[in-house]
């Protein structure tokens, strides 16, 4: 387990620990109660829904013959994966929301979400739905987007259509 550390570099160490149960033929309960722990507790570990502590880990590893803090260790992994991935996230809005035919003219994923805000702004409050529009707002924020339409609201078409001549 501990030559394979690097392999599992991100994963949530509850599915890791599921993963060496299942391979060692142990179950859950017992083994939770072992630990002098909850199953509940175990169950929300391995399902992902709770995170890994210092004490929880020590237990583990020592039970499963591990080398001090793998468990331990794999937590800080994925919790870092998961700060960049909300660090990446921001970089734009939820692109999963917002339609690439509202940008028919350029490669959505070749904006530039900060430079090109006003763009952006624009096109979605003249073309793009209540959903699209509520997505700009929160990335952008009320301000920038009240800047540039004049307004905050979301509902109807809040630029007039030349609008875009004056914020030249």
């Amino acid at each position: 387990m501990e030559a394979t550390l690097e392999k599992y570099r991100g994963i949530h160490p509850g599915m890791i620990l599921e993963r060496e149960l299942k391979k060692r033929k142990l179950k859950k309960g017992p083994f939770a109660l072992s630990l002098h722990e909850y199953p509940q507790t175990l169950n929300e570990v391995t399902k992902g829904k709770r995170g890994m502590t210092p004490a929880l880990s020590l237990k583990i590893d020592k039970a499963l013959g591990l080398e001090e803090g793998t468990m331990l260790i794999l937590q800080a992994y994925y919790e870092i994966k998961k700060e960049k991935q909300k660090e990446e996230s921001q970089e734009h809005p939820d692109l999963s929301i917002i339609r690439k035919i509202l940008f028919w003219d350029t490669d959505i994923n070749k904006i530039d979400w900060e430079k090109q805000y006003k763009y952006v702004i624009q096109r979605i409050f003249e073309r793009g739905n209540n959903h699209e529009k509520k997505e700009i707002l929160s990335f952008y924020g009320k301000d920038k987007v009240k800047a540039i339409t004049g307004s905050t609201n979301i509902n109807g078409n809040s630029i007039p259509v030349m609008l875009h001549e004056k914020l030249k």
